[in-house]
């Protein structure tokens, strides 16, 4: 039964320039800051004709990391959030999947930092279609919230007004087209 399944599946690859990591925290309690993450790969396995994945992995390059200011990209990449140079990846394996139609739940792993935890997105399928050069492509959003203190990422600055200058709280957002593996 198991060799059938896996032959019923179709691998998508992540078309990275097609697809969205972002990131949003809260800087200084008042505003909030975006980043995003250029180089991701990965997979998503789906069965033919289905809008709901069977299996998600995705790699993300940690050096990628770019909020549109050098010094804080330099700082994110740092000993003191990322250390791109002792972890140089983040990671995310789908455990299970659940849902039908347009809408789904992905439980999955998520190593950031060394430390690995359960995360679940919640995803939506956005459509499908033949691109011009003959391919099949496929795209999902999903999005979470995750407290950065639980992988590791504990720096923080006291404000003289009160609060902290940066939120323990992360928004996730993302934005996947991949395109069908022959």
């Amino acid at each position: 039964m198991s060799s059938t399944v896996t032959q019923l599946q179709q691998t998508y690859a992540i078309d990275a320039t097609h697809s969205s990591v972002e990131f949003v925290v809260r800087h200084m309690m008042i505003t909030k800051v975006r980043g995003r993450f250029g180089a991701v790969s990965g997979s998503i396995a789906l069965a033919p004709g289905s809008s709901v994945p069977t299996a998600i992995a995705a790699v993300i390059d940690a050096s990628s990391v770019d909020t549109r200011e050098a010094q804080r990209d330099g700082h994110l990449r740092s000993a003191d959030f990322f250390d791109v140079e002792r972890f140089p990846q983040l990671t995310y394996k789908s455990t299970r999947i659940e849902g039908d139609g347009e809408s789904f739940r992905v439980y999955g792993d998520l190593t950031l930092h060394g430390v690995t935890r359960e995360v679940v997105l919640d995803g939506e399928f956005e459509g499908r279609g033949s691109d011009p050069w003959g391919g099949q492509r496929v795209s999902f959003s999903a999005q979470t919230k995750i407290n950065r203190k639980d992988f590791g990422l504990s720096w923080n600055q006291a404000l003289e007004t009160g609060g902290m200058l940066v939120s323990e709280e992360v928004r996730i957002e993302l934005n996947v087209q991949a395109v069908l593996q022959q």
